[in-house]
């Protein structure tokens, strides 16, 4: 936010801007991407091959860049940037509506392009928690035994 409004109030460094907007997006994107891709690997899905792989634990969905790293890299790139914004040099005259309007245009073709492959291949990087399953009669499957009273 410090960053936003330091650009805000000198009105220059949007070049900058742009790139830590890339940045970021392209951050988001690894995200959001599973550690194994079957869309990058030309023979589809395969079985594990080694031992290793068939005793490690079944993970549903392991991302590409894990959350931790995530955030480090956003905020390491824009305490960079920041610092970017200090040195006369960085401040390239630019038609910053240009930019905005470009960075929009690839913002939603990569998300539209990243939504469509997380449903071709069903798997959603947020959960919401436990699922919560609704019972039918009280006392099925851990409620207690029905019917008996000792």
């Amino acid at each position: 936010m410090l960053f936003f409004l330091r650009i805000y109030m000198i009105q220059g460094y949007f070049i900058v801007a742009y790139g830590l907007g890339i940045f970021l997006l392209n951050n988001f994107i690894a995200f959001l991407s599973p550690l194994d891709d079957p869309m990058l690997s030309d023979d589809g899905p395969t079985l594990p091959e080694t031992n290793r792989d068939a005793s490690a634990e079944y993970r549903p969905f392991a991302r590409r860049l894990p959350e931790f790293k995530f955030w480090y890299s956003c905020f390491k790139g824009t305490f960079i940037s920041l610092g970017m914004t200090f040195f006369i040099i960085f401040d390239i005259p630019v038609f910053w509506p240009i930019l905005v309007f470009y960075f929009f245009m690839l913002f939603f073709m990569t998300m539209k392009r990243q939504i469509l492959h997380m449903w071709k291949h069903k798997y959603v990087p947020i959960s919401w928690g436990k699922q919560k399953y609704k019972g039918g009669a009280e006392g099925a499957y851990g409620g207690g035994v029905r019917g008996r009273s000792d």
